[in-house]
């Protein structure tokens, strides 16, 4: 492979790693899909991600996971579940984009990149429709779970047919997020600071 494979695989891998922090299993369908047809031929050890058996599963998986979002409560509990899955959902597409690299090299890009990237959209989309549970009542939760349905789907199609437009998507919503992320924190140290009983008010 030349040095332009490399960077379509790893914009691949990006690409469908980001589309899991939005939902875990859509970009996993996807990939057991291009398995499956011959589309795209996955790295060592991951060929049964294109199993009829996977391909079953991830589908079911799914489906549930994008009617689930639609129900008051459980789409909050979904959240905390989810958040260490999408991590994991994001190391293995990296990883199995990346072939004909050291196992070791592989699999540290496929938990630093692929894995950080669907984490740190997950935690994102967590705070985000937290926001929306206290200003909405919930109400407005069905359609954030619509919106993000959209994007885990569109993302996921186009990231398989445009690797490299979606990956430089994905590297800038990282920045927008880590960006709020970090002001959100700060935000929130600065009013429990505020509130505590040991703050002089000075």
């Amino acid at each position: 492979m030349n040095l332009s494979d490399y960077l379509i695989s790893g914009a691949l891998g990006l690409a469908l790693a980001a589309c899991s922090g939005f939902r875990v299993f859509v970009p996993l369908l996807a990939a057991s899909i291009a398995y499956r047809t011959g589309y795209l031929a996955p790295s060592p050890g991951f060929a049964w991600l294109g199993t009829w058996a996977a391909l079953g599963v991830l589908g079911t998986a799914t489906l549930a996971e994008m009617l689930a979002y639609y129900f008051p409560v459980v789409d909050n509990l979904l959240d905390s579940l989810t958040t260490p899955a999408s991590f994991v959902a994001g190391t293995l597409l990296m990883t199995a984009a990346l072939p004909e690299l050291n196992p070791v090299l592989r699999w540290g890009l496929g938990v630093l990149v692929g894995g950080g990237t669907a984490g740190l959209i997950q935690t994102g989309t967590a705070v985000l429709r937290t926001g929306s549970t206290a200003a909405t009542g919930g109400l407005g939760n069905p359609v954030l779970a619509t919106i993000e349905n959209t994007l885990a789907i569109v993302g996921s199609v186009l990231g398989l047919l445009l690797p490299l437009l979606v990956a430089g998507v994905a590297i800038a919503a990282i920045v927008f997020i880590g960006r709020r992320l970090r002001r959100w924190r700060q935000r929130r140290q600065a009013n429990f600071s505020t509130s505590s009983p040991n703050h002089s008010g000075i």
